[in-house]
């Protein structure tokens, strides 16, 4: 395959993922500023900010503000492992683009992909774990905790895509030595 057939037949769809992949990095960057914005504006004037977020002012509602906080800090955190994610998929977007994905370096993005949204369905479970604790009938923290075996099967489907794709540039490299 010569360099750059692929890239040449898929100029637009390259293109647009690598626009869509861009403005979703800066999204995430915004989203994560905004939920720290957020928690700090919380600790900074507690009453207004919960009671703008819905929480009612009866009784003790000390554990249901610090489970609120505490998925922030949980949401804070899957800002750099989205990150993680979306600029490795820019880079592999980029190698598409060159005309040559099958790199070692591709293999271990899709490994640190694989990682990283592995951490992303932990902390979604411990989020939904959270919410289930400091929920009460009377002052709901409305986050559905839900399984999804499609999200698991993704993580273990990245494994298996990263050690292709290693497998894949070990068996080119060979190729090309042996040529």
């Amino acid at each position: 395959m010569d360099s750059g057939s692929y890239s040449d037949s898929y100029p637009t769809s390259l293109r647009l993922s690598r626009r869509v992949l861009s403005v979703l990095i800066k999204l995430n960057l915004l989203m994560g500023f905004l939920i720290l914005a957020l928690l700090i504006a919380g600790l900074v004037a507690e009453g207004p900010v919960f009671r703008a977020l819905g929480v009612r002012g009866s009784g003790d509602n000390s554990t249901f503000i610090l489970g609120m906080r505490t998925i922030a800090v949980i949401g804070i955190c899957a800002v750099p492992l989205a990150h993680i994610i979306l600029t490795r998929l820019l880079a592999m977007v980029d190698t598409v683009r060159a005309g040559d994905p099958f790199v070692a370096e591709n293999a271990d993005r899709l490994q640190t992909i694989a990682w990283s949204v592995l951490g992303l369905e932990l902390m979604h479970v411990v989020v939904g774990i959270v919410a289930t604790r400091v929920s009460t009938a009377s002052q709901p923290l409305d986050i559905q905790l839900s399984f999804s075996v499609t999200r698991w099967l993704v993580v273990l489907l990245l494994f298996v895509l990263a050690r292709v794709f290693d497998q894949g540039t070990r068996m080119r490299e060979e190729l090309e030595a042996t040529v």
